[in-house]
């Protein structure tokens, strides 16, 4: 996908979730050497050759490309995954939060959210397995959304961030929302995030 490897951090406040305090991308490559943006300012750009000149013009096109596209990932979507890890069956405050959000930026934009529950063990091991689906969509309803899909991958013995990445990539996903919460947790492998979930990922910090 267009926006693949792009990781989003947003406030808490799922009213201002469009506002983002940081956009991590790839690094951009260039062929013009290193300069502070003081000397930029105090050397004229024709003073340079020009074919130094031209690289540096398609360096900084190609960042302005990449900064739309990462611009746009806020937008352009109809698609939202919602990763749920934990198994509190009244869900962790993360989850309540990535359900929150997840739920205000579908309504908003008009999107489909598909919530997928993922555990290392059986649904059967946890008693309370029906209890944490209704409070997921309680929690959905009171964000103003009702209708979702959902998934379950229990005791599949597949890490979280590989099935992440696949139903992703299977449904051709366009945004995935989880908290901060996941990592800490170890629940999610952040240094896998990047190999294998192919759309942008909106990052809750708890």
């Amino acid at each position: 996908m267009a926006f693949a490897h792009c990781f989003i951090t947003v406030p808490a406040d799922t009213s201002n979730f469009h506002t983002a305090t940081s956009i991590l991308t790839r690094p951009f490559s260039s062929s013009v050497s290193s300069f502070s943006s003081s000397n930029l300012n105090t050397c004229r750009l024709s003073n340079f050759p020009k074919n130094l000149r031209i690289r540096h013009k398609e360096s900084v096109k190609a960042q302005a490309s990449e900064a739309s596209a990462a611009a746009d990932a806020l937008t352009n979507f109809k698609h939202v995954l919602l990763p749920i890890t934990d198994r509190n069956p009244y869900l962790s405050e993360g989850s309540r939060q990535a359900a929150a959000t997840a739920a205000a930026m579908a309504k908003k934009y008009g999107a489909d959210i598909t919530v997928v529950v993922i555990d290392e063990k059986e649904k059967e091991a946890y008693p309370e397995h029906e209890t944490q689906l209704a409070s997921i969509r309680w929690h959905l309803s009171e964000g103003g959304y009702q209708e979702f899909k959902l998934l379950e991958r229990l005791g599949e013995g597949s890490k979280p961030t590989a099935i992440i990445g696949e139903i992703a990539d299977d449904m051709n996903l366009d945004m995935v929302v989880m908290s901060m919460e996941a990592i800490h947790s170890k629940h999610v492998d952040a240094n896998l995030l990047a190999e294998f979930i192919p759309c942008p990922v909106l990052l809750l910090p708890l």
